[in-house]
């Protein structure tokens, strides 16, 4: 009998055991180690949006939410509700767990007027992100803002979506059934198919909540060297230089830089090579996308070898701010054939574990970028006839600082693992206290 018993029980924490890996499994999914990031949403309650519509958009908000790291030292959320007027539903400091947060905005009514879009954008970069509102003045927390709207605005919007952005605020715009597109694409942040979003109906708005989780997504581990290599040579031509720093620039604006995480470093090339600034000198977006506007046109020769060799032997050295264990990689631009040869030096890039991109504009030769490029090549060199369009580069150009896992499971892992642990150490203490139990009666039974 004492055997049955404890053949029973095997089968008891057998399940348990089974069930908790499972609740540890189900815990982990979804989990997202979310940057520290200051949100508002800006929602459109004009009288065009039912109430039914309205509660859809609440719910949309609320399963957003849900995929954040709230917290006073995480991400913050705020809610600008508007119409004719603009109305300040939740501060960044109001709410400080995401239970506080979701009832607050279950209490949000619709104010069933105009559509004063203009008006709201203001109203968010004036007072919704302010200090005072609880925005945080450090350079390392982004700002966020999400429109979502189903109509064209009564006043004009360009002007101040232009000056929000230019204040560091990032903005997804969403629009719904009748919208204006062109009006989503006056407010939105570049690169445009990144931030502009539309769904046919409220019913269907849910879906975009994904990929509003996976925007705000971080690896838990993404510190990274990046060092770009820019061909200043006289065929660029001084108009087209400004173009390629405004995409150097919307490449760090996808980075995650900061002194912990990724950081940056700006090398010109022409006959000779200069540093512009080394790796860890600018530990913030808006610096350094000022260092790059200030890189004067060197305006000569195209030894594009010379400048390889200087980022293998000079960027990425522990002197000039590369950090020890941490994923380097070179992005090299160019508008023509080197002057000089460049293998030697590509190899030694790639031996040294350095990831590679090879970007050309105009005359670049794709045999140099191909060679240039790491492996896979086709996911590591990118060409364009014209600089006008090198903002598509810098939308498909992905550096992938997870490596080869979802940037939202890196943490997901850890915390799984802690789950399965703890499970089994709780087991193993009911194991423990059973068997003593089992023993005493069995004592007893003697």
């Amino acid at each position: 009998m004492t055997l049955l018993g404890f053949v029973m029980l095997l089968c008891i924490l057998g399940a348990q055991a089974s069930m908790d890996l499972r609740n540890a499994a189900a815990m982990a999914a979804g989990l997202c180690n979310t940057k520290p990031t200051d949100v508002v949403f800006i929602i459109d309650s004009s009288r065009s949006v039912r109430p039914a519509e309205f509660e859809q958009v609440k719910v949309f908000l609320t399963k957003v939410i849900d995929g954040l790291n709230v917290g006073p030292d995480a991400t913050r959320v705020g809610v600008v509700n508007y119409a004719s007027r603009v109305k300040n539903e939740i501060s960044l400091k109001s709410h400080k767990t995401k239970a506080a947060l979701v009832k607050a905005v279950s209490k949000i009514e619709p104010l069933s007027t105009g559509t004063m879009t203009g008006l709201a954008i203001q109203f968010a970069m004036n007072v919704a992100f302010s200090e005072a509102e609880g925005a945080r003045k450090s350079p390392d927390i982004s700002k966020v803002a999400i429109i979502v709207t189903d109509g064209r605005p009564q006043d004009n919007i360009q002007n101040h979506a232009a000056r929000a952005r230019e204040a560091g605020i990032e903005i997804f715009a969403t629009g719904v059934g009748r919208v204006d597109m062109t009006t989503l694409r006056q407010m939105a942040s570049e690169p445009l198919e990144d931030h502009v979003d539309y769904v046919e109906s409220y019913s269907l708005i849910e879906k975009l909540t994904k990929k509003f989780q996976e925007a705000f997504c971080a690896c838990s581990n993404a510190a990274i060297d990046v060092v770009f290599l820019i061909d200043g040579s006289k065929s660029v031509r001084p108009e087209n230089f400004e173009l390629v720093k405004k995409w150097i620039n919307m490449i760090i604006d996808k980075l995650d830089v900061s002194e912990t995480n990724t950081h940056v470093g700006l090398v010109q090339y022409s006959s000779t090579v200069k540093q512009e600034f080394p790796l860890g000198r600018y530990n913030n977006k808006k610096a350094l996308k000022e260092a790059v506007k200030k890189m004067d046109y060197m305006e000569r020769g195209t030894m594009t070898g010379q400048a390889i060799s200087f980022l293998v032997d000079n960027s990425f050295t522990p002197n000039q701010g590369a950090r020890p264990g941490v994923a380097k990689v070179g992005i090299v631009f160019t508008d023509g054939r080197s002057q000089d040869y460049i293998g030697d030096a590509a190899r030694k890039a790639k031996e040294n574990g350095f990831k590679m991109y090879a970007v050309g504009v105009g005359n670049a030769v794709e045999d140099e970028l191909k060679e240039i490029a790491s492996e896979p090549v086709v996911d590591h060199y990118f060409y364009t006839a014209d600089f006008k369009t090198m903002n598509q580069i810098a939308k498909k150009l992905q550096i992938n600082v997870c490596q080869e896992e979802d940037p939202c499971e890196c943490n997901s892992i850890v915390k799984f693992q802690k789950k399965v642990e703890e499970a089994l150490q709780a087991l193993t203490k009911k194991l423990e206290a059973v068997t003593k139990r089992i023993t005493a009666l069995e004592n007893k039974i003697v």
